[in-house]
């Protein structure tokens, strides 16, 4: 192992979030080689970590999951006011995160991992990763305001305007949408800038990895070349 920010790694090895591990070594319960970790300090694979007295380390294969959120689950790990929380709705038997959200009223594909390398270049919105959604909205859409959002639209609320993007008309209320970027409830920002109102949102698709026939609420492990692909296409290599 290459050094690596200690944050970082307790991440990696599922301890907790980076964010909440810079709490945990600012409060004096990490450890490393016996001496108190310091913000910001890099680890070696030789080292010894310890968290709060029981020594962490890496897993020695990660895990992808493909997810399929229902409405109404909330994608965070920690909310006081949120009634089904995905992590805790998937039940998986090691801390996994989730790489790019899905707000409460969507529903589809999400993919959960502890790779945090994988997560980081998923999220990266220079790479330009495809992400495909069937939109359905309340009254037939006409052609002009199609043409509108595949141009790109500017969105008042967030101070920006989308990148092109693909569109497919699939029924008079009913569009498939590819984008490269995940804007904040982008695309029901994007609608709403052109006068209608999205009744239902599905991801099924997210770079290589589509929903297949998973059920609301199901998931399965992403395995051999299908998982070699993203690695591939996130432009890592597969450290299974």
């Amino acid at each position: 192992m290459e050094k690596m920010r200690l944050n970082k790694y307790l991440a990696s090895c599922g301890v907790c979030s980076r964010r909440d591990a810079d709490k945990l070594i600012e409060s004096g319960d990490v450890l490393v080689n016996g001496e108190r970790a310091q913000a910001g300090m890099k680890v070696a694979s030789g080292d010894r970590i310890e968290v709060r007295g029981k020594r962490v380390s890496l897993p020695e294969e990660k895990v992808v999951l493909a997810y399929y959120k229902p409405v109404g689950v909330v994608c965070s790990e920690r909310d006081a006011h949120a009634g089904r929380l995905v992590t805790k709705e998937i039940g998986y038997h090691r801390r996994v995160t989730y790489a790019g959200r899905l707000d409460k009223d969507s529903e589809g594909l999400l993919l959960l991992t502890d790779d945090g390398s994988l997560i980081d270049a998923m999220m990266r919105g220079r790479n330009r990763h495809e992400k495909e959604y069937i939109v359905k909205s309340e009254r037939a859409w006409e052609d002009g305001a199609i043409e509108h959002m595949r141009e790109g639209v500017y969105l008042e609320e967030l101070g920006q305007t989308t990148r092109p993007c693909e569109i497919e008309r699939l029924g008079e209320k009913t569009l498939k949408m590819v984008l490269t970027q995940g804007l904040n409830r982008q695309i029901r920002r994007m609608c709403e800038t052109q006068g209608y109102r999205v009744k239902s949102l599905k991801r099924t698709r997210v770079i290589n990895i589509g929903l297949e026939r998973l059920k609301p609420g199901e998931y399965r492990e992403v395995t051999g070349k299908e998982r070699e692909e993203l690695y591939r296409l996130c432009g890592m290599y597969d450290r299974k």
